[in-house]
């Protein structure tokens, strides 16, 4: 980096020089008396999602055993943690002394430089760390390669309006960001209450009363439908009436609506293929958990079954139309969701997702079955059906398949389904809006970051001391200065 220009005054430097680089290390686990102590301790999990520039601790703290019989080292007050491994890249400044696991490495920056500035360069210079870290199970930058970072050291003065006009100008992006948020959460606040409304048919209350005088009653769409679901079950084993949803508790319909259960309106119901998948692609992609969610099914999200020597799978490739819900989850929110299959590339399905094939009689919208089994009802029920084992959250097929819907008319259905898409469409176009606008943002911060590392972003000062007598002076302070305790810091 020492052919990169810089302002007059300026001077390239590593980390190094600022101050001495400090490593973490982890107390024995297995030991309760090195945790819950008094020293602060954090790891880079505790830096997940923090948006605050100064951290005074984390979730644990360690005793001072688990510093002694440990790598962790006390660092400073005004240091500059940055993690280094799993993930690379988060930075921020010791309020208070602490201590660290070996996930940071640390500039114990000295007094004579801005904590700040280096804070807003490493914030900046996170790509530089990951070209200059190794590793094949995660990527992590040691202390040795962290000390010979390149950092472009300002005039203490120039440092400190640097920091000041960043901090301004971030104030303002901040509270941009902050808007676009709030439009994000009335966003979903908005999906939910349309999809609320279109299950208790206030969505189609008006519509309702102008074609109430020609609709189908929902109870004659119900029989045609069981009629259907056992004419066409032939082939299938001895046929089984479908149980009928216990209505007792809950809330009257409008006219014309009537309860069923998901068991009544589904001919095929049967989860998928259980052996474990592989990333090599051959002839039999086969969907991942994680492919459906509420209202969606990513085709995108795919691993590859290898079938065993005649084994049959006619029966798990899954269909435009057919709606998969969620049979196991690590989150329960994602548990029972129920998600549309829109398109015809052939994909199977795994264990861990149950296909539901709706009967085909007209007037049946599989739009208003997927958007009904996310909400209201059907979301309380299957929500409330959810049980834990081995800490996977998860729900029996025949608790799916007895939860209660609303079922409207069949012209009314469709109706709904085409408001709920229009809504949705509104949305997500708004939504996208909202992300572009956040990227934006974000690399409105980096240009900004940029220019105060080349010396644009204020002007210098001739007055002001330049930077290579200021390190001069760190350089023989260090120098002269007694080794301090290996508990308290090592270079």
């Amino acid at each position: 980096m020492e052919d990169v220009s810089l302002p007059e005054g300026w001077k390239w430097a590593t980390l190094q020089d600022l101050g001495p680089i400090i490593s973490g290390g982890t107390p024995k686990t297995s030991d309760p008396t090195n945790f819950d102590g008094d020293i602060p301790w954090i790891t880079p999990a505790d830096l997940t999602g923090y948006t605050q520039k100064t951290i005074s601790g984390g979730r644990r703290n360690i005793t001072k055993r688990g510093l002694k019989t440990s790598s962790a080292r006390i660092i400073p007050k005004r240091s500059v943690v940055f993690s280094s491994r799993a993930p690379i890249g988060y930075v921020a400044i010791a309020a208070s002394e602490l201590t660290t696991n070996q996930g940071f490495k640390s500039v114990a920056v000295n007094d004579q430089i801005d904590e700040t500035f280096v804070y807003f360069y490493l914030k900046s210079a996170k790509h530089l760390a990951e070209e200059n870290s190794s590793g094949t199970t995660f990527k992590e930058i040691s202390g040795s390669r962290f000390a010979q970072l390149p950092i472009p050291v300002a005039p203490l003065n120039e440092q400190r309006r640097i920091v000041e006009k960043i901090e301004t100008l971030f104030t303002r992006i901040d509270k941009g960001e902050e808007a676009l948020r709030q439009v994000q959460k009335l966003l979903s606040r908005y999906r939910q209450s349309v999809l609320k409304a279109a299950v208790t048919g206030q969505l189609t209350a008006d519509w309702r009363a102008e074609n109430a005088h020609r609709l189908e009653h929902g109870r004659d769409l119900l029989a045609r439908i069981l009629q259907t679901r056992r004419e066409t079950w032939r082939g299938r084993g001895k046929y089984k009436e479908p149980n009928a949803p216990d209505t007792s508790g809950l809330p009257e319909l409008p006219e014309g609506w009537v309860w069923a259960s998901v068991d009544q309106v589904v001919g095929m119901f049967r989860n998928g293929l259980s052996r474990k998948p592989f990333l090599e692609r051959n002839d039999f992609p086969i969907l991942r958990i994680s492919a459906t969610r509420a209202m969606d099914v990513s085709i995108d999200d795919l691993r590859y079954y290898r079938p065993t020597q005649g084994e049959d799978v006619s029966p798990y490739w899954v269909e435009r139309g057919d709606l998969l819900f969620t049979r196991y989850n690590g989150s329960a929110h994602l548990v029972g969701v129920c998600g549309q299959m829109r398109e015809s590339d052939p994909v199977l399905h795994p264990d861990k997702l149950i296909k539901a094939r709706p009967v085909a009689v007209d007037g049946l919208s599989t739009d208003y079955l997927e958007a009904a089994w996310n909400t209201g009802t059907t979301r309380r029920h299957i929500a409330a059906n959810i049980k834990t084992t081995s800490g996977q959250q998860g729900i029996s097929g025949a608790d799916i398949k007895g939860a209660a819907f609303p079922l409207p008319p069949a012209e009314e259905q469709a109706q709904i389904a085409q408001l709920i898409w229009d809504a949705f469409d509104r949305i997500g176009a708004m939504e996208k809006h909202c992300e572009t606008e956040l990227a934006r943002s974000a690399a409105l911060r980096q240009s900004i970051l940029k220019d105060a590392f080349a010396g644009r972003l204020v002007p210098q000062d001739p007055a002001d001391e330049p930077a290579a007598e200021l390190l001069a002076r760190i350089k023989e302070t260090r120098i002269a200065a007694p080794r301090k305790s290996q508990r308290k810091a090592t270079a």
